[in-house]
């Protein structure tokens, strides 16, 4: 048998090779799309994201402060949802608080995506040595504590909505190097994988075109439930007077603000707590949807 016949066998007995993308892509979207829960998730975060991105035009002059004494409950003065603190507008922070809490969570994982499927591709398909040093820095993070080793860049570099996002996504690669490492141990011995180094095609392109787009899945779910744990990380991080500096609304800030006045201005705690767990449970929902539709075998 030729080397080209062999080829061609291989790749028709792989079921992963022997079935389009398209397919896939369009049974996934099938079944998320009969998921009720993922999908009103799914609406609520494309609501959050329309509403983040014309910030400026819905919610124009958040940082308007007024003197101390024009506190307002919500439904009071015109103030649909009061104001905080300051006398600012709290429907307008609230808008500007979920754009800050929706960049974070997105390039916490934009990071994070790229560092982690950079080492865990490189020690999943070179293996050896590579593989060797890179568990030893994985195992390294593992060891310290996420939310201490972010209070630490915090301050060094201080805070600020870039050094809070570097910082977070410094510690978040982790799992996705883990799983991208994992996926690859189970693809490589694969028959397609051995068809193409059998035809010479070289090992970059291999790991490029064969073994990532085949473990697109796990890191697709992974970082879109990684998502709201970024959000919270920074929320945390803001709480305690260490994350976004003003005037930039953050959600998490906003709590921390409200525990001086919480006992007769209950909604300027109330409001943004519920906000933070509105769009962590959205996410993770969404997450939650793509992980059984992308994986025929959670299907009930």
């Amino acid at each position: 048998m030729s080397v080209v016949a062999r080829k061609e066998t291989l790749v028709k007995t792989d079921p992963i090779s022997a079935r389009p993308p398209s397919n896939l892509w369009r049974d996934a979207a099938i079944r998320f799309s009969k998921n009720k829960l993922a999908m009103g998730a799914l609406v609520i975060v494309a609501l959050l994201v329309c509403i983040s991105i014309f910030a400026d035009v819905i919610a124009p002059n958040p940082n308007l402060a007024r003197p101390i004494d024009a506190r307002k409950f919500p439904g009071e003065a015109g103030y649909v949802l009061g104001t905080d603190d300051v006398g600012r507008d709290m429907l307008k922070r609230l808008v500007h608080g979920t754009r800050t809490s929706l960049i974070v969570g997105l390039s916490v994982q934009a990071i994070a995506l790229v560092i982690g499927a950079i080492l865990g591709l490189s020690a999943g398909f070179l293996g050896g040595w590579v593989d060797f040093f890179v568990m030893r820095v994985v195992e390294l993070f593992t060891a310290i504590p996420q939310l201490l080793f972010a209070l630490f860049l915090i301050s060094i570099f201080g805070g600020g909505l870039f050094n809070v996002i570097l910082a977070i996504g410094l510690i978040g690669w982790v799992d996705i190097c883990r799983l991208t490492r994992a996926q690859l141990f189970s693809l490589r011995e694969k028959e397609f994988i051995e068809a193409a180094r059998t035809v010479g095609v070289p090992p970059l392109q291999i790991a490029w075109r064969h073994l990532l787009p085949n473990a697109l899945t796990p890191l697709i779910i992974a970082v879109t439930l990684g998502v709201p744990i970024a959000i919270f990380t920074e929320a945390g991080l803001s709480f305690l007077g260490l994350g976004i500096n003003e005037p930039t609304a953050s959600l998490g800030k906003m709590v921390g603000a409200s525990s001086a006045y919480i006992r007769v201005y209950w909604h300027m705690g109330l409001l943004p707590t519920l906000l933070i767990a509105l769009i962590m449970l959205s996410f993770s929902f969404v997450g939650d949807g793509l992980r059984d539709a992308l994986d025929p075998r959670l299907r009930k």
